[in-house]
């Protein structure tokens, strides 16, 4: 929603402030200089990124417009099951999890938890690493860092789509200038004629411009940043997780682990204390 009153002011205040300084809106319908600026963006953009980014970009356009995949309730939901798969852990060891672990398809424990069951890279992610636990890799220094390092590649492998789109908005204003030269060159080639028609054609060229830094800057630029703060908020999820799990290798009690894990959220989506404690009373017996 926020995203189309976003688009709607920008249009709306500019456009609107043209209108009300006496302008006319049909000098501005330009398609030819549309054309010129967005083709040879497009074109750009196939050129300079590989074809899973190009083919992606579609759908991550879509999540903007969606925003983050992960609600309050899910990172409760997170919260609640990390501190049954602890409590199984602490009371009868990381072995109980290895059905669990080896097959999260079938496993009941996990099926409790629809969003987290529902979420294929999740599933790997905590699965991976109770595995390497249950197998005795016991250094959560060395942990630590195996996480951060598989979290900041998930995180690079989500934001080459913002990263392809922020260096669309930083070509365009120069294609608008391409833009504008050729109008430029078009009027030189029309010289002759008289001066209302190459008022328009000068008009049409100028439109180039000021077409290129607009797309730029009022709609690329935002949707690139409005993607990497939706991946930022959606890396949290997985923060949580080697929060919580390092916390629990370090020896804590599972409200303590979850209690740290918490504490690593955003405020927007960190639920208190006071309803993760009601969420792990109301879990059936581990």
């Amino acid at each position: 929603m926020f995203v189309i009153i976003g688009f709607a002011v920008v249009l709306g205040c500019v456009m609107g402030g043209y209108l009300l300084n006496g302008g006319h809106l049909g000098v501005l319908w330009q398609p030819y200089e549309f054309l010129i600026i967005l083709g040879a963006a497009v074109g750009a953009y196939f050129i300079g990124n590989p074809k899973s980014v190009v083919t992606h970009t579609g759908g991550e356009l879509g999540h903007l417009f969606k925003g983050p995949k992960y609600k309050k309730e899910d990172f409760l939901e997170l919260l609640t099951l990390m501190y049954q798969v602890f409590k199984i852990a602490k009371t009868k060891g990381l072995l109980a999890l290895e059905q669990h672990i080896e097959k999260p398809e079938d496993s009941p424990l996990f099926q409790q938890f629809p969003k987290f069951y529902s979420d294929h890279h999740a599933i790997a992610f905590l699965c991976t690493y109770l595995r390497l636990m249950s197998l005795g890799a016991d250094n959560p220094h060395e942990l630590v860092d195996l996480m951060d390092e598989d979290i900041e590649t998930m995180h690079h492998e989500h934001q080459r789509v913002s990263d392809a789109i922020q260096g669309m908005a930083d070509g365009v204003p120069a294609l608008g200038i391409v833009a504008a030269v050729l109008g430029v060159i078009h009027t030189m080639g029309s010289i002759t004629e008289p001066p209302e028609v190459l008022g328009k054609l000068i008009g049409a060229a100028l439109v180039g411009t000021f077409s290129g830094v607009l797309f730029a800057y009022g709609f690329f630029a935002p949707i690139a940043s409005g993607l990497k703060h939706i991946y930022h908020a959606e890396g949290k999820y997985y923060q949580a997780m080697k929060t919580g799990l390092v916390a629990h290798l370090c020896g804590y009690a599972p409200a303590i682990s979850v209690e740290y894990a918490r504490n690593v959220l955003e405020p927007e989506y960190k639920p208190t204390f006071a309803q993760v404690e009601e969420a792990t009373a109301a879990l059936p017996p581990a």
